[in-house]
């Protein structure tokens, strides 16, 4: 019988997202938002240009578990996004860097159900009735919000 073994180096918490990839866990800058402003990251304290966030890295609102990719970075103290994922001041952040090329990642599924993905591929499927505690092999880009009832997804590298 065949023995499969995955041997990883990195891993990170998915936050299902129809806004954002997944973030390979390159941070760049942690925060906390100051200000509400629609489709922006606003804080006062901030260094975006300074820590050369770009366009196309992934921020995760860890207060609310939402993600939205950066559309424009104005100056070190706001960025604008794809996503209204900051409604209130006082959301903690963390801005994750895509210079690495993402060739995706498996996905360990804590909690079963259904997992809607983008593989590395291009391909927007739905996996039904995973099992919780199991791996899904497959290199995966995206874990959509929609569709996605499965939970504890973490993503591995």
């Amino acid at each position: 019988m065949a023995y499969q073994k995955l041997q990883v180096s990195r891993a990170l918490q998915v936050i299902k997202s129809d806004n954002a990839n997944i973030p390979y866990p390159n941070v760049v800058e942690t925060g906390t938002s100051t200000s509400v402003v629609a489709n922006q990251l606003v804080d006062s304290t901030g260094t975006f240009v300074t820590l050369n966030v770009q366009v196309g890295d992934v921020v995760y609102n860890t207060t609310t578990s939402t993600a939205a990719t950066i559309n424009q970075v104005v100056n070190n103290t706001t960025i604008i996004l794809n996503a209204d994922i900051f409604l209130a001041a006082g959301n903690a952040y963390i801005i994750y860097s895509q210079n690495a090329k993402n060739e995706g990642c498996v996905l360990y599924i804590g909690t079963g159900g259904n997992i809607r993905v983008l593989t590395h591929g291009g391909d927007d499927v739905i996996f039904t009735n995973l099992i919780g505690g199991t791996f899904l092999p497959v290199q995966i880009l995206k874990v959509f919000s929609t569709s996605t009832t499965a939970s504890g997804i973490i993503a591995l590298w």
